[in-house]
Parts: C-alpha cells; structure tokens; sequence
C-alpha cells in the first residue's frame, strides 16, 4: 500500500531539521534516509524546495519526496574532495538587492556582482535604492540611472518616511526573494515596513550566520502575509565568481553581449585590443565607463 503523503514546501533548516510549511501547518521534519544517498558532492535539498511529506503521530514528519526545482540559487565551493553545490535557495524567483543612497554610500561594484550571478543563475534582478530621503530623489536615481536601461528596474525606498513601501510590497507579493546587500543599508527597517517583526527576524537570522565559523548555520524563508516569501541571504555578499570563466564573463553584461560579435578578434578580452566593440562602445558613450570598470576588475578576479 502506498503510503499517503501531503505536499509542503521547507522554510527553515537546522542541524539536519527541516520546517516544512503544509496545509496542517508548519511540521518540523527529517530527510528519509535514502534521500541522503547521492552520486554527487552538494546540497540535497534547501529551504524553497516543494516535497512531499509522511506525517507521523506525534506531529512531525518525513520528507519522502523532493519535487524537480524550477530554479535555484547555487554557490560552487572549491573543497579538498572536490566542488561542493550549496543551494543557497530553491526555487527563487528573483534577486533583490538592498543599497543606500548614502550612508553607507552604494558599493556599486559590489551590486554588479549581485546583477551577474542573477544572469548566470537566470533569475530577476530587483533594486532597492534605499535611504532616498537623505539625497532627494534627482540624486538617487543620477546614482542608480545606469540600470533601468538594462532591464534591471529600481524602486527608491525610504524606511523613515514610508515611500517606495508599497511599491515594494507589491514586488515581493506572491514570489519567492532572495535579498542581499552591505550592512547598514537598513534591509531590516525595511522589511518591518513591509511586514511587522519581519525585519526583526530577517537580521536575527543573519546576525547569527555571521558570527563565526562554527556558529550553527540556520537559513530561513519568511512567509509573507501577502504571498510570497523573502530569505535573507547574507552569504550571497560572499559569493565568488570563481566558477565563472573570464571570457564567458561578458555576456552576463547586457549592454557588452550583443558587442562582442563585432569585435575584431574572436578571443577579445575588451581590455586594449584593436578593433575591440565595446571599448569603442565605452569612448562613445552608449556602455557606462562605471559598467565597463566592474567587467574588467571582475574579469581580472578583483574584488
């Protein structure tokens, strides 16, 4: 006979305990053991999988199944036995990076990275420009002007007087948000705009995988009373793109990766090549100089 099971999706992971949110409510479970047995080295399941649950009598359950993931969100860790595969959340739908406008003032390097592991992981990339009450929005978006063109949309946000909040709500309504960002952009103030206490619990979260090596890693997938879910995902400020090739590295820029097939050499590296399309694209003005700096120090495996 087989046995019945119930759908849920895991929201929270702890020393090998999965909360697993269901129509029954949130059942803490464990992994069946022969889900553990794998062929390759990295995560077997992550807070955002679906799966499919036994229930047992004392009110928690078994995780029997792990649904196929639409997407994910992966970091490829170099190790002595190997690449480890640490899905940092499955099944996202977009990226929402967090900076100020000031104070601290934006490391926009630092967002460009974000930009390209959502291109190489072919996710949304949302920006939050935060704190735009401190410059006034003609400064804000003269800061943020670059990215609109490229598809990356921006909502300027201010934790103190409320604007760009519903706006926001809206954007997170009813996906799956994996946000990132520097310390003190005001990430949690604007999280209990959004929700109430939901900041709170984002930067306990966080503070606690950042305290030390050996601290206990817990990730977490915030429910949303509107739809949707939010995880904070401060490891993603840390993300290498050491498994990114430099001359794959281009077509993650979406003003460089119609240029290169212009270029005059197949092996072009944009940096002082003759004939090179996308410097002569940079001296007239059609790619940001600013861009153009974050592909190079990327390439050059600067951070």
């Amino acid at each position: 006979m087989k046995q019945q099971t119930i759908p849920g999706r895991v929201i929270r992971y702890q020393s090998g305990f999965y909360n697993v949110l269901t129509e029954n409510g949130v059942l803490t479970c464990v992994l069946r053991g022969r889900l553990k047995r794998r062929t390759i080295q990295g995560d077997v399941i992550s807070i955002g999988d679906k799966v499919q649950i036994s229930l047992l009598p004392e009110g928690t359950g078994v995780v029997e199944v792990i649904e196929p993931r639409e997407k994910e969100l992966v970091r490829m860790d170099p190790t002595p036995r190997g690449e480890f595969r640490q899905i940092l959340l499955a099944n996202p739908d977009q990226i929402v990076a967090v900076f100020a406008c000031a104070s601290p003032e934006p490391h926009l390097r630092m967002l460009d990275r974000f930009l390209v592991i959502a291109e190489k992981q072919g996710l949304q990339a949302l920006i939050i420009a935060n704190k735009v009450d401190l410059v006034g929005h003609r400064e804000a978006k003269k800061i943020f002007e670059v990215y609109p063109p490229l598809g990356y949309p921006v909502i300027y946000t201010s934790a103190v007087t409320g604007e760009g909040i519903k706006e926001l709500k809206n954007a997170l309504k009813g996906k799956i948000s994996a946000l990132a960002g520097p310390s003190g952009v005001g990430k949690s103030s604007l999280m209990n705009q959004v929700q109430p206490g939901l900041g709170l619990a984002v930067r306990e979260i966080s503070s606690r995988n950042e305290r030390g090596r050996h601290t206990t890693v817990v990730r977490e997938l915030f429910p949303l009373d509107d739809g949707g879910f939010v995880a904070d995902l401060p490891g993603l400020r840390r993300l290498s793109l050491w498994d990114t090739q430099p001359e794959e590295l281009d077509g993650y820029f979406p003003e460089l990766r119609d240029l290169v097939k212009h270029c005059q050499f197949n092996d072009c590296t944009h940096y002082e090549e003759p004939g090179c399309a996308v410097i002569r694209a940079v001296e007239n003005g059609k790619v940001s100089p600013e861009r153009y700096e974050s592909y190079l120090r990327m390439r050059a495996g600067d951070d």
